[in-house]
């Protein structure tokens, strides 16, 4: 399974994802989920992925081939945001086509992947779009700003309670590890390390991008905090009438 978050604040954009990919109870794998595109002065991307690994793969690879052989569209060059999630999700739709095609032997294999991609486009407000199976896109709003993928449920009350436009990005992107964090507590097919990324607004790169480990400092710490405070307010809230 998979959970990954993309966030939008005021100040900036924020995407967490696990890398763990289950074949089976005993075959557990690792592999990033998070995949930033980098055009310093003209946009950055970041791409997230739930679903079928070989084709996320293969829109990757893609991807990144448009960019390189200059074919039209490609992620460099669309002007607006809704037009390369529209972009990206014809290419998905593509890719799950031609990963179950039975000549290349994948036939009767779920193939699907559900994306989060976000960034900014120079001259362009950043943001974040979820993007379907059958290509089809929603985008973040100020109502709802943030979109999650994979195992969602264990992660979301953090977000709710936490998550506005006004919230800083750092502090969102505390929120987001903290969520990563509660759904590996809950859920076994979501695991560590997890990859982070930030996007401030109108820098047009990558802010910070880091791994967590479980022996990352950084992670324990948070980690550790963060129980230790749900604890206290468990133990500071209002008295029953018994007690």
């Amino acid at each position: 399974m998979t959970y990954c978050v993309g966030i939008v604040v005021d100040e900036g954009l924020v995407f967490a994802a696990d890398t763990r990919t289950n074949a089976s109870v005993d075959d557990v794998r690792v592999h990033r989920k998070l995949h930033p595109f980098e055009y310093p002065g003209e946009a950055v991307f970041v791409l997230m992925a739930a679903g079928n690994l070989a084709t996320t793969q293969l829109l990757v690879s893609r991807l990144h081939r448009d960019v390189e052989e200059q074919r039209i569209p490609n992620l460099r060059s669309v002007r607006h945001l809704f037009e390369a999630a529209e972009y990206v999700g014809a290419l998905l739709v593509d890719s799950q086509v031609q990963c179950r095609d039975p000549e290349h032997g994948h036939d009767g294999v779920n193939t699907q992947a559900t994306l989060i991609l976000g960034g900014q486009i120079a001259g362009e407000q950043p943001g974040v779009y979820m993007i379907y199976p059958l290509g089809n896109a929603i985008a973040a709003s100020p109502e709802t700003p943030y979109l999650q993928i994979g195992e969602s449920k264990y992660g979301k009350p953090i977000l709710d309670r936490i998550i506005q436009p006004r919230t800083a990005l750092n502090d969102a992107a505390r929120t987001a590890v903290v969520s990563l964090d509660s759904t590996i507590r809950s859920n076994l097919s979501v695991g560590l390390p997890v990859d982070l990324a930030l996007i401030r607004r109108d820098e047009l790169r990558l802010s910070g991008q880091l791994r967590l480990c479980g022996d990352s400092p950084l992670y324990a710490d948070i980690h550790r905090n963060w129980a230790r405070r749900l604890e206290q307010a468990v133990a500071s809230l209002p008295r029953f009438p018994w007690e």
